[in-house]
């Protein structure tokens, strides 16, 4: 049902763009519009995990430099069926995650480093196994088309005052200027819609990948608490990457509405639990948590060429140390 209504949506966006190019220039400005679609589409679908990364600042890593966030990638990916994406981490002190990639074979997962100091390696896994459900379901090739075509839209309600703005264009000014304030509206609300499908099929997917609901619904309450304590300036100047990010990095966003890219936590814990008692009652013949290798360790810092970056590496001095999802 999900990807029906994902379908739904994109088309609904596609027929939104292609009519804005006809009400401007009729059956030529739709043409236009449709080369135009086809070609950021393409430029995206190549390029756009390089360009959210780069905005981001996001640092390629290895197992030595993150042995914990690495490996539970891996073994993750293991369980899911994936190749192993590239992983990343962003040194930015509000907790987040996003993935992004135009298949499983050329896809990547980025964590900040306020995510690796907050979590348990439980929660970690289940934020790591959200953002491995995406690359799954391609809902990083979805956002990526959605987002292009939003963007699409929106340069072409701001070209339309000097294309269609004329007596004789369309609807004439009034017309014009309705296409220049409801068709980015329009646009928003769509992709908004097909963020919020998605975000809830990778929070199902994902917690069958790790095993346990409960790991991702206890990070989802952290995250949200450290997402509006925190401010993320690089989602702030460019706002269209923030569907990407498993919990919204924008401030000022909160229930689960037309103007929201996220659901609401509350509304993704209510349905993590209810998913965790399904799966508990069908676990024996079903779903099996992985077995336990690794311990939760303690944030430590380790310089890099562009700072200090907090690792969750060391084992804690600590006598309670907690189990991770691994052991």
């Amino acid at each position: 049902m999900n990807f029906l209504k994902t379908g739904m949506l994109i088309a609904a966006i596609t027929a939104l763009f292609l009519g804005i190019g006809f009400l401007l220039g009729g059956t030529t400005g739709m043409l236009i519009a449709f080369v135009i679609a086809i070609g950021m589409n393409g430029f995206a679908y190549w390029n756009s995990d390089k360009l959210v990364l780069k905005m981001h600042g996001a640092r390629l890593v290895t197992e030595t430099e993150a042995p914990t966030l690495v490996r539970v990638v891996q073994d993750l990916s293991e369980r899911a069926g994936l190749p192993m994406p590239k992983v990343y981490v962003m040194e930015n002190a509000q907790p987040n995650a996003f993935a992004t990639g135009r298949n499983p074979a050329n896809a990547a997962v980025a964590a900040t480093t306020g995510l690796l100091a907050l979590l348990t390696a439980e929660e970690l896994a289940g934020v790591m196994a959200h953002e491995l459900a995406h690359i799954k379901n391609r809902d990083t090739l979805t956002m990526t088309i959605t987002a292009t075509l939003a963007g699409a839209i929106s340069m072409l309600a701001n070209f339309a005052l000097f294309f269609g703005g004329n007596r004789n264009s369309s609807g004439g000014i009034i017309g014009t200027l309705a296409i220049m304030i409801l068709a980015p509206l329009a646009a928003m609300l769509v992709q908004m819609a097909i963020s919020r499908t998605r975000e809830y099929s990778a929070d199902h997917t994902g917690s069958e990948i790790c095993g346990n609901p409960d790991w991702l619904a206890s990070a989802l309450q952290k995250l949200e608490r450290g997402a509006r304590a925190h401010e993320n300036i690089p989602a702030e100047k460019n706002p269209a990457s923030a569907s990407l990010f498993i919990v919204n990095p924008l401030h000022g966003k909160r229930a689960d509405s037309l103007f929201s890219t996220h659901p609401a936590t509350i509304n993704r814990v209510k349905k993590l639990k209810e998913l965790n008692l399904s799966m508990v009652q069908g676990r024996a013949s079903t779903y099996r948590p992985p077995n336990s290798r690794y311990t939760h360790v303690t944030s430590t810092v380790k310089s890099s060429g562009r700072g200090t970056t907090p690792y969750t590496e060391q084992p804690s001095k600590n006598s309670d140390e907690k189990k991770g999802p691994w052991g």
